[in-house]
């Protein structure tokens, strides 16, 4: 079958090891289910995987794509669930020690077809396309776990989004003005911040700007290049919900700052299939058509990719079949 897969782990030109072309159809296990996939989407994690990162060199080839949506064999459109667990795990599948995202373990959504557990294969909601529903299963679900379980925001509230353009910053953008929050937003160009404006931000501003006021709680995905303007936005008793650190892991804590306001530092990954159904549920109520940046037949994968890897991106970039 037709496949976009990373040929072997290559830490310093990763893209050099991305590969369109042929692989074996899957063998669907008992307990799983074929999916017939319409389109999947890119995210950061398949960068890593083509560095060989979070996945054991004798995993290679793998295919790419952690994110899908397709029809099963009767024709029911579904979105993939991404992460896989223990079968026997019961709770938060995020804290499964044995859980792994599709592509870890698993091959990915980047081909005409894919095997997964039955449960990972959710009922998409009516009205969207399979370009949007493909982009549901990692950064929509971080961005609703981030605002609806962690930060704690009511309606009303103000929250700061770091970062404007991103898969992540405008789900975040999107959610949050649906939900009724007061939304401010940073991008690093005008072109960026417009885009936020467009998809529902209350205010935009330069990165690192002296904002007019505090915050509830700031959305980090951005890590050490944001972290000082993420502390310093905050109200008394503030919270920052992180999920991500892509300009750098390990910024200054500002441990003063830190206890003597009493902020909260929480941090986030991916979601719960419950979750998954609830956002699903909340975008079919409130009529959020989700942002896509760039869609691409999947022939043109190393265009895709090359976009993601140089930042050239204004919401999520989708491959269709």
């Amino acid at each position: 079958m037709f496949a976009v897969y990373a040929q072997e782990p290559n830490a310093d030109a990763p893209l050099d090891s991305l590969v369109v072309g042929e692989r074996p159809d899957p063998e669907i296990p008992d307990g799983w289910v074929g999916v017939n996939v319409s389109a999947a989407s890119l995210n950061m994690h398949d960068l890593w995987t083509l560095r060989g990162v979070g996945i054991k060199p004798e995993q290679f080839p793998m295919i790419l794509g952690c994110d899908g949506a397709g029809t099963l064999d009767d024709g029911t459109e579904v979105v993939l669930y991404p992460i896989i667990g223990d079968p026997d795990w019961r709770g938060d599948e995020t804290l499964d020690p044995k859980r792994t995202l599709l592509t870890e373990k698993h091959q990915g959504a980047m081909a005409e077809r894919i095997a997964v557990p039955a449960r990972n294969a959710v009922p998409a909601p009516k009205g969207l396309t399979a370009a949007q529903g493909a982009v549901l299963g990692t950064a929509w679900l971080t961005a609703y776990r981030m605002l609806f379980t962690k930060s704690g925001l009511r309606p009303g509230q103000t929250v700061l989004v770091q970062g404007a353009s991103g898969g992540v910053s405008t789900a975040l953008v999107q959610l949050a003005s649906a939900a009724g929050l007061q939304v401010w937003v940073t991008g690093r160009d005008e072109e960026k911040r417009a885009l936020a404006e467009r998809l529902g931000a209350h205010a935009v501003f330069e990165s690192g700007a002296k904002l007019p006021g505090k915050v509830d709680a700031v959305m980090e995905s951005v890590g050490e290049a944001t972290w000082k303007h993420s502390m310093r936005a905050l109200k008394p008793g503030g919270r920052i919900v992180i999920c991500g650190s892509t300009s750098g892991p390990n910024p200054p804590a500002d441990l003063q700052r830190l206890f003597f306001l009493q902020y909260q530092v929480i941090g986030s990954t991916m979601g719960t299939r419950e979750e998954l159904v609830n956002l699903m549920d909340f975008i079919a109520t409130t009529g959020i058509q989700p942002e896509i940046g760039t869609e691409l037949p999947m022939k043109s994968a190393a265009e895709a990719f090359e976009a993601m890897s140089a930042g050239r991106t204004a919401g999520k970039i989708v491959l269709t079949r």
